[in-house]
């Protein structure tokens, strides 16, 4: 029942995450086209669910990345822990969310690449349909191991800063207020 419970704040972020990431990845591949003509466009020619293409892929790939992300970074923590011989300095903990950020984001590109391409899909195609396993599917038989890992370089820097960034400063905040 825990898990459960822990993954709402997951789901609830989700419902405003997908959208924007929606918008947001239609605008990198049209760059003519404005925020709002595409979310307009989205609007009339899918509704509301052209929106949420992607809500249940974009899930899919989270919880994994959690569940690899968050028990690395503190078990990064304690090892680092134990071998100085006192707890980790927020610096410190930062660079184990760093690492455990883009080890997380290395394992979770062939989820993040089948959500792109769900959410980017052409209205009625095989993969605008959000079949998650059909989407690594064909990425598998048309592009092998390279296309399931596309792109995993940026992803892995983007999420290692993030990483550094917000776990860090948790851990911080953490300290200040314990």
């Amino acid at each position: 029942m825990k898990e459960v419970r822990n993954s709402r704040p997951l789901l609830v972020a989700c419902l405003i995450r997908v959208p924007s990431e929606v918008v947001k990845q239609r605008a990198q591949v049209s760059p003519s086209s404005s925020t709002l003509r595409i979310l307009s466009h989205t609007l009339y020619h899918e509704g509301i669910q052209g929106l949420y293409r992607g809500y249940k892929s974009t899930v899919l790939r989270e919880i994994p990345f959690s569940l690899v992300q968050f028990p690395l970074w503190e078990s990064l923590k304690d090892l680092w822990s134990w071998k100085q011989g006192h707890v980790v300095d927020s610096w410190q903990s930062a660079v184990c969310g760093a690492f455990a950020g883009g080890f997380a984001a290395a394992v979770t590109t062939p989820l993040d690449v089948a959500k792109t391409r769900i959410m980017l899909a052409k209205a009625g195609s095989s993969n605008a349909r959000g079949n998650v396993l059909a989407a690594l599917g064909g990425i598998w038989r048309t592009q092998g191991l390279s296309g399931l890992f596309a792109g995993v370089v940026p992803r892995m820097a983007a999420i290692s800063l993030g990483g550094f960034i917000f776990l860090g400063t948790y851990e911080k905040t953490r300290q200040l207020l314990l």
